[in-house]
């Protein structure tokens, strides 16, 4: 079993928290602030994977991606249940995008936050980790795999969205099953990546990783950085 470096992380995040609330009081009593100063590229990789101001329940970036795409997959599944019903594979193409970008629909099972602003989120909050002073080279190495991966969770994210709503735009059943099976191979690749040169494995590289090799060397940065 893969360990939960986010657990781990929440805790010291945690830790971080209450440093910064004692830090903030003694500015605001006129005390002069003691204990080290936050680390910025450890703040930034919290970001991604522990806490984030505005997304559900305050989560990293990066879970509450891995969480809507979970959705995205199970309701794409749902299509193939009833291949013949249309209104029943419109249905479900809308709770797809509803998980994958609820900004086009609204209504649905995700957490309203969405797949593509999620991803992105975590690809920026990384970039900023790599770029603030002091990142070291653990960060720097596994800040290019995740990004990799990342950047195609993204860019099949965006194709996913394109291919559900054609889905929505059928007219029979028979003209949206292709587009069904499109849409099942999009969201497993944004979900656990795909072996796009064919060796038998999937790596982060471009083109190939996904979500799960973005949240695999998340873990490896954060084991490397003690976190």
């Amino acid at each position: 079993m893969r360990p939960n470096y986010c657990v781990a992380f929440g805790l010291a995040g945690l830790v971080a928290m209450a440093t910064g609330a004692t830090l903030a009081a003694q500015r605001g009593s006129g005390e002069k602030p003691t204990g080290p100063p936050p680390n910025p590229v450890h703040t930034h990789i919290g970001h991604v994977m522990t806490m984030w101001k505005d997304t559900p329940s305050t989560q990293g970036f990066l879970p509450v991606a891995v969480a809507d795409a979970k959705v995205a997959a199970i309701h794409a599944g749902y299509m193939q249940k009833s291949p013949d019903n249309l209104d029943s594979i419109k249905l479900h193409a809308g709770h797809v995008l509803n998980a994958l970008d609820p900004s086009i629909e609204p209504k649905g099972p995700g957490s309203g936050y969405g797949v593509k602003r999620a991803a992105a989120g975590a690809l920026q909050h990384l970039q900023l980790a790599a770029k603030s002073e002091g990142a070291s080279k653990n960060v720097l190495t596994h800040a290019g795999h995740v990004t990799a991966s990342l950047e195609d969770v993204v860019q099949w994210t965006d194709a996913a969205v394109a291919t559900a709503q054609k889905i929505r735009a059928a007219t029979t059943a028979t003209a949206a099953a292709p587009l069904v099976a499109e849409l099942i191979q999009q969201i497993a690749a944004i979900n656990a990546g795909m072996d796009a040169n064919k060796d038998g494995k999937i790596g982060w590289q471009t083109g190939e990783g996904g979500l799960e090799q973005a949240q695999m060397h998340m873990g490896f940065m954060m084991k490397g950085e003690g976190l």
